[in-house]
């Protein structure tokens, strides 16, 4: 047990189960203590997927409000590194899955919003319902959620506190998967393929359209030939193509 969550590998796969509490709200400790082990996964290269879920029937409660009513700068920016958090799963050279086994709310939307892949409990809710606290998501959602689902869209289930139903979530696209009773199983499936793609080229596939999104086209196809280059350098390259004219299914070793 790591303070405010526990840590498991299985092969390639590394999850990261978050518990903290009766809902596991973030606080401080848990941002500082995450912050301090991720690197540890994410620059892993035998770690070729990243699961994050939580312990219990939440996934993430959010900011422990108990601390967030100290209305003070100092406080503010102690939970502000939450953002530290969410960027480092974001910018892993792997694919990282948000496995929301249970309600993702405010932080822990904000959370799930920074992964690759999410995946939702059917009986599970998604949504920002800060306002009724007299704040808004500040850790990353009011930026995050306009870049998924567009600028109006997000004022509006952030303005309103919009709690989602599961299915409102997926035909919102804030979510990949609905799972039901094989919840486990979906989230077990999905890591495994995921684990087992060439796991530096999807490293590449996340940092080239990060670089390139909002550049004018000629920039933006500069940015790709750069990432095209570095591309033909891995071993996956050579394997995948080999595979091809070989007329087998390649082996990917993440390299």
């Amino acid at each position: 047990m790591t303070d405010g969550f526990q840590l498991r590998y299985d092969g390639p796969i590394a999850t990261l189960a978050i518990d903290n509490g009766p809902v596991n709200t973030v606080d401080p400790d848990l941002i500082e203590n995450l912050i301090k082990t991720l690197p540890s996964l994410t620059e892993d290269p035998a770690v070729r997927c990243i699961v994050v879920r939580g312990k219990g029937k939440v996934f993430v409660g959010g900011a422990d409000i108990t601390v967030m009513r100290r209305l003070e700068p100092a406080t503010y920016r102690a939970m502000r590194r939450w953002v530290e958090v969410e960027r480092a799963l974001e910018l892993a050279p792997k694919p990282v899955v948000a496995a929301l086994n249970g309600h993702a709310l405010g932080g822990g939307a904000e959370l799930a919003l920074a992964c690759d892949l999410r995946i939702l409990h059917a009986r599970a809710t998604f949504g920002f319902p800060e306002t009724g606290l007299g704040i808004f998501p500040g850790a990353g959602g009011s930026q995050r959620l306009p870049r998924l689902v567009g600028p109006h869209r997000a004022k509006r289930l952030i303005m309103d506190g919009t709690r989602l139903t599961a299915e409102q979530a997926l035909d919102a696209g804030l979510v990949d998967l609905v799972a039901s009773d094989n919840f486990d199983e979906v989230v077990a499936r999905e890591a495994a393929r995921l684990a087992a793609l060439p796991t530096a080229t999807v490293g590449l596939v996340k940092q080239v359209i990060d670089r390139g999104w909002g550049l004018p086209i000629d920039e933006a196809m500069a940015v790709e030939e750069e990432f095209v280059l570095r591309n033909l350098q891995l071993e996956d390259a050579a394997e995948g193509l080999q595979a091809f004219l070989d007329k087998r299914p390649p082996s990917f070793t993440g390299r």
